[in-house]
C-alpha cells in the first residue's frame, strides 16, 4: 500500500521547480538506495546538480515540508511506509569530487565514498586515512557521525566542514566547533554537509599501502561485506564491544523474517534476501531487550532509522529501552 504521493507534493512546489538542474523523483524506491535493499518510498527525491542548485531548492521548498538527507545509504534502515516530504541524496556529479588542497591536505565532496579519500592520500604519500579504507560509507556520513575504524576517526584528520542550512544559507566549521565525540557531532541536523577539508601528514606510500591492505584483510576476514548489510548496527558502549555483549546474549545468527545477524560479525545484520524494513528493525530491537536482560547494558541504534512504519506493522522499543 503506497504511504506517500509524491506527484501531489511536486505539483505543489510550482513553476520554480523549472528553475533547477538536478533531479526530481516523485515516489522514489528506497530500497534501491539502501545496502539493505528493503523500505518503503520517499514522498519526493531531489538529487541537486551541484551547490548552488541545492542552495536554489532549498529557497524553493516550504519549510513545513520534512527534509531528509541521505549519503549512499550504507547504514540507512528505512522504514516500510516510506519518508514523508522531500529525501535530498547527494549527486557524485556535484558532491563527489576528491583533491588535493595544498600540502598533506585534501578536499573531499560530502558524498565522496571514504575509501577514496584513503586511496587519494596513499597515492600522495599523506599519512592518516588508511582507517577510512574500511568505513563502506561516505564523507558526508563520516561527518555526522565522526565515523572512524581501526583506531582513527573523522574528528583526527578533519580541518573544516561546508555546510548549507535549511533556508539555503551556506555555513563553515571548524573542528572544535563540529562539536565531536564518539560516532557524534553537536552540529544542527538541518546542517547539510556538502564538502570538507582533511589534513594528515607526510608518510612512505609503502607504509600506507600496508595498512591499508591491513584494513582490507581484517574487513574480508570477520566482516559479512559481500552481504546486504548496513554496516555496525550497535555502537559500542563504554568500556564494552558490541559484539561481544550480543553474543554473549545469545544472539549471534538470530532470524527474525529475512533479516539476520550474522555468525559471522555479530554486529552486522544483514538482508538474506526478502527482509523487509519491519523485519530488520524488529530483529534490531530484540537484540536490544536480550543484550539488556542479559547484560543489563543498553545498546544504541549506530544505524540511521528513518520514515514511518505501515500500519499495524510498527516496531516499537521494548520494555527496558530507551528510543534512541
Amino acid at each position: 500500500m503506497k504511504q506517500v504521493n509524491g506527484e501531489k507534493l511536486l505539483a505543489s512546489l510550482g513553476d520554480d521547480v523549472n528553475k533547477l538542474r538536478g533531479r526530481l523523483t516523485p515516489d522514489a524506491p528506497m530500497d534501491r538506495v539502501t545496502w539493505f535493499q528493503a523500505g518503503g518510498l520517499a514522498e519526493l527525491m531531489f538529487q541537486p546538480h551541484d551547490v548552488d542548485d541545492l542552495v536554489t531548492f532549498l529557497q524553493i521548498l516550504p519549510e513545513d515540508v520534512p527534509l531528509t538527507v541521505v549519503g549512499v545509504g550504507s547504514n540507512l534502515l528505512v522504514r516500510d511506509g516510506g519518508i514523508p516530504g522531500v529525501v535530498l541524496r547527494l549527486s557524485a556529479k556535484g558532491f563527489g569530487g576528491v583533491d588535493l588542497v595544498g600540502d598533506n591536505r585534501i578536499k573531499a565532496g560530502a558524498i565522496c565514498p571514504d575509501k577514496h579519500i584513503a586511496a587519494m592520500a596513499m597515492d600522495n604519500g599523506i599519512g592518516g586515512f588508511a582507517f577510512y579504507y574500511g568505513i563502506p560509507g561516505s564523507i558526508g556520513g563520516a561527518l555526522r557521525m565522526n565515523a572512524g575504524a581501526n583506531g582513527g576517526e573523522t574528528a583526527g584528520r578533519v580541518v573544516e566542514v561546508h555546510a548549507v542550512d535549511r533556508k539555503g544559507g551556506t555555513h563553515v566549521f571548524s573542528t572544535a566547533e563540529m562539536g565531536y565525540s564518539y560516532r557524534h557531532s553537536s552540529v544542527p541536523a538541518e546542517m547539510i554537509f556538502t564538502h570538507a577539508v582533511f589534513e594528515g601528514y607526510p608518510e612512505e606510500r609503502a607504509k600506507i599501502r600496508a595498512e591499508m591492505d591491513a584494513v582490507r584483510q581484517h574487513r574480508e576476514t570477520v566482516q559479512p561485506i559481500k552481504e546486504k548489510t548496513g554496516g555496525s548496527t550497535f555502537k559500542n558502549p563504554e568500556g564494552h564491544s558490541a559484539w561481544k555483549l550480543i553474543d554473549e546474549a545469545g544472539c549471534r545468527g538470530l532470524v527474525s523474517g529475512g533479516a539476520q545477524m550474522s555468525s559471522l560479525h555479530c554486529n552486522f545484520m544483514i538482508n538474506i534476501g526478502y527482509a523487509s524494513g519491519y523485519d530488520l528493525e524488529y530483529l534490531g530491537e530484540t537484540i536490544r531487550q536480550r543484550v539488556f536482560e542479559h547484560s543489563d547494558i543498553k545498546l544504541e541504534w549506530e544505524i540511521k532509522r528513518l520514515g514511518i512504519f505501515m500500519p499495524g506493522r510498527e516496531v516499537r522499543p521494548f520494555q527496558g529501552m530507551t528510543s534512541e
